[in-house]
């Protein structure tokens, strides 16, 4: 029998890739290494995972198959050997308003089983608690000692808020919505007749102001002149039936009608009970307020499902814990019971326990189990992806990791990779796309793509163990694995001239867990703002300082938490952060940055256009005469293939120009260019910024966007490229082209983690591109884990010393050399100056 040992892909050109050729090894931790844009993500993602799954699902039926979202056939000659294949992308989803930390992890599951089975429980009859019984367990029924009755104990599904243990008030959500009476009448100054109530008009039919009337209001008065009980039946009249003689806008005509009066707070709530989609919903979600509901105080459970005691506290309660928290307490579950009950108690106990380990070891130790899922970072989402993996104990399975260092501190970097190592001892295989050099060291093989990035990417550069990688001259990420390269990109400010360009003083009574604090941030440096995950960096910068900044700059009063903000000359507080610029393939590179304008006018200039009867707006793949007709101008179609995944391929008539064939009719002579040179405009956005540039050279606004592009590392950006489709990374420094080349000193640039998906090389480039913001005036701000780019920073902010409650103080300020020799702090032990 064949021992198979590897992956064999042959002629991948998924993206850029070129025709790649490469033997992926099975049961090892395999790590894929390159430049942005190099083709790492094609070739595990487009190509590994998208086989891996793809094939997997084409066993199963095709009923089945109708039920799931499939990934189409990745452009490639073959792939032999690829295990069915689990993805742990990048971004995972933000979850529904279900989930919970405790729910995404399953360790509910654990919890939940541990009130049912070995709780105290009420008795439904005198109201009083019995003791733990084994009778639960066994489906017996309890007889209560107090009153004599025998009544069932609850289930685990009875104590789970997305079944039988909901809050009937608010469905489990833990979330009421209620009317803003504010928002329903705005300006006080206006009648009724003039529309003083909003919702008379938006949610409900115009004529219930006559209504209103008829029912002793006056509604030609302004609405502050009315007395408290017009406004009462305003708001809290009741549904009466009232005879009206109504005028329609248009005409002279006069109709008697028989209306039921809907006061302002019941049309709300009539139409929030009518909604059946988001865009509904979105209608009345202006004039509501949501809060913990009231009945359940937030907890999402029903009073019966509160009822069960474990160590002289509830399910709710139990939740409320940190992991850490949790961990503990549950550990001391089994010795609080009757003997006979701590055999069935540990085996729940150590259920909870395992599943708890690789969080508390992937660094979530501080996060508690009720907290909800939407408000996790993209990080812990995917740590807590990785952690369940883990505990499902699957074989044979290949898995597929996109950047899991995302949002991990140094610190718990370990921690991964002893969640990847067992995955392989469990008989499977990992295959993980990142640029830490401590997780690509650890890697059993290394593979890089490059050379370059885009066009001049998508090759096999380097393979082998590290040491073989690390010591390949064609390798670009081998000295930075050797030590033999460092990223030394900016000169950075001594400590005796930290603030000679002012600072920014910052006083909280804190927020969250970070506590009370103040702070001076030196003007026009470089901050790095670190800390372990939890430890309150995003409070400090994303829901302290910019706030602050905000409100001052405007004028407003400031946010409750802050205290004290002084700030003299800074006018702009700018977030740039990593979200997807633009919602569909409309938006490209070309029309973010705005060099397509400047490019559209100049091709209208062009006599054959003049001859034609062009003018700028013909030349717009949206709305223009010579966008494709088959496509619209978006360069791609969508086939229904009824059982299998509707599938994008590019217009077969304009092959993914956008335009139609008149306009490559359409050439501009370039200044100095011989004519048989001239590229049309669909030409042109086929290329890169790079090779676009001495293109546009006589262009010359759009000739300044594109340097700016290429200064900013993004010169292998195609320029018709759509921006959804670009990484958190590219879209961080593409929403930062608008703002170089001219005078910062009255605004703070703030960045969350810039240098997620950037290869070392890259962090020189950004570091490069925050050097040119501060020698403008600027302050740039950012929240980061990676140690070459704290290195390179004027100043360092370090949060803890740990998550959670046990953060939230701010452990030290200063250089990073100050950092590195300060012992109080956690990321100081791990810089290396």
């Amino acid at each position: 029998m064949q021992n198979i040992d590897h992956i064999e892909v042959r002629g991948a050109r998924v993206h850029n890739l070129k025709n790649v050729n490469v033997d992926i090894p099975l049961g090892e931790l395999v790590g894929i290494a390159g430049v942005s844009g190099s083709g790492k993500s094609s070739l595990a993602l487009g190509v590994l995972y998208a086989e891996g799954s793809r094939r997997y699902l084409e066993a199963l039926s095709t009923y089945t198959r109708r039920r799931i979202a499939q990934a189409g056939k990745a452009s490639v000659d073959d792939v032999r050997y690829v295990p069915a294949a689990l993805a742990l992308h990048q971004r995972p989803a933000v979850p529904g308003v279900r989930s919970t930390f405790g729910t995404s992890s399953e360790l509910l599951n654990s919890l939940r089983l541990l009130f049912s089975r070995v709780g105290s429980h009420m008795c439904p009859h005198c109201g009083e608690h019995v003791p733990p019984s084994l009778n639960v367990a066994a489906e017996l029924p309890i007889s209560c000692p107090h009153c004599g009755s025998e009544f069932f104990g609850p289930g685990a599904e009875s104590l789970a808020f997305n079944s039988e243990g909901a809050c009937p008030t608010c469905s489990g959500t833990g979330i009421a919505r209620t009317v803003n009476r504010a928002a329903l009448v705005p300006d006080e100054s206006k009648t009724i007749d003039e529309g003083a109530v909003v919702v008379w008009g938006t949610l409900m039919w115009d004529l219930m102001k006559q209504v209103c009337g008829a029912m002793g209001v006056r509604t030609n008065v302004p609405f502050r002149e009315l007395t408290d009980a017009e406004r009462d039946i305003v708001f809290n009249g009741p549904a009466e039936k009232k005879h009206i003689l109504y005028k329609a806008k248009k005409g002279e005509n006069f109709a008697e009608l028989d209306f039921t009066y809907y006061n302002a707070v019941r049309t709300v709530e009539n139409s929030l009970a009518k909604a059946k989609d988001e865009k509904g919903l979105r209608r009345v979600a202006k004039y509501l307020t949501e809060g913990p509901c009231p009945d359940c105080a937030g907890t999402r459970l029903s009073l019966a499902a509160r009822q069960p005691i474990v160590r002289g506290i509830n399910l709710a309660q139990a939740t409320e814990m940190t992991l850490e928290e949790a961990v503990a307490w549950v550990a001391g579950v089994p010795a609080s019971l009757p003997e006979e009950m701590r055999p069935m108690a540990k085996s729940i106990c150590e259920s909870f326990e395992s599943t708890a380990r690789r969080l508390l070891e992937l660094g979530l130790g501080y996060l508690s189990l009720d907290r909800a899922g939407a408000t996790l970072s993209t990080g812990e989402r995917q740590r807590v992806q990785l952690a369940r993996s883990v505990r499902n104990r699957t074989t044979g399975v290949l898995y597929v990791m996109d950047e899991p260092s995302i949002g991990l501190h140094p610190a718990n970097i370990d921690g991964l990779l002893g969640v990847m190592r067992d995955l392989i001892a469990d008989g499977n295989s990992v295959v993980m796309v990142d640029h830490d050099t401590r997780i690509l060291r650890a890697a059993d093989h290394l593979v890089e793509m490059g050379p370059e990035a885009g066009a001049r990417g998508g090759a096999l550069v380097a393979q082998g163990s590290v040491e073989e990688v690390a010591n390949d001259s064609e390798s670009i990420i081998g000295p930075y694995l050797s030590g033999a390269a460092r990223i030394a990109a900016r000169p950075k400010t001594p400590a005796e001239q930290m603030f000679d360009l002012g600072r920014i003083h910052l006083e909280s009574s804190g927020l969250h867990t970070v506590k009370p604090f103040a702070i001076d941030i030196p003007k026009g440096r470089l901050i790095a703002v670190t800390g372990v995950s939890g430890s309150g960096k995003t409070t400090l910068v994303l829901e302290t300082l910019i706030p602050a900044l905000t409100a001052a700059a405007a004028g407003q009063t400031l946010p409750e938490h802050v205290t004290a903000i002084e700030a003299e000359g800074i006018r702009r507080a700018n977030l740039i952060d990593a979200t997807p610029i633009g919602i569909n393939v409309r938006s490209t590179v070309a029309t973010y940055c705005g060099a397509l304008d400047d490019v559209r006018r100049a091709y209208a200039r062009t006599d054959s256009a003049k001859a034609a009867g062009l003018k700028m707006g013909d030349f717009s793949y949206n709305t223009g005469s010579l966008r494709c007709a088959t496509c619209d101008g978006t360069g791609q179609i969508s086939l229904d293939v009824q059982f299998l995944p509707d599938v994008d391929i590019a217009c077969p008539d304009c092959r993914g120009s956008r335009y139609d064939t008149a306009a490559e009719k359409i050439r501009r002579p370039e200044k100095g260019a011989p004519d048989d040179q001239a590229l049309s405009l669909p030409h042109l956005l086929a290329l890169s910024v790079d090779e676009a540039l001495p293109h546009v050279a006589d262009v010359k606004k759009a000739h300044e966007k594109l340097q700016t592009l290429h200064d900013l590392g993004l010169g292998y950006l195609t320029l018709g490229e759509a921006t959804p489709a670009l990484s958190g990374g590219e879209a961080q420094r593409l929403k930062l082209a608008s703002e170089m080349g001219r005078g910062q000193a009255d605004a703070v640039f703030v960045f969350d983690e810039p240098t997620i998906g950037l290869h070392p090389r890259d962090v020189e480039t950004l570091l490069g591109v925050f050097q040119r913001l501060v020698e403008q005036g600027a302050t740039v701000v950012v929240v980061e884990h990676d140690l070459d780019f704290i290195a390179n920073a004027d100043y360092v902010i370090d949060m803890g010393p740990q998550g959670g409650k046990a953060g939230g103080h701010i452990v030290a300020c200063g250089t990073p050399e100050e950092i590195a020799a300060n012992r109080e702090s956690i990321t100081g032990g791990y810089l290396e100056i």
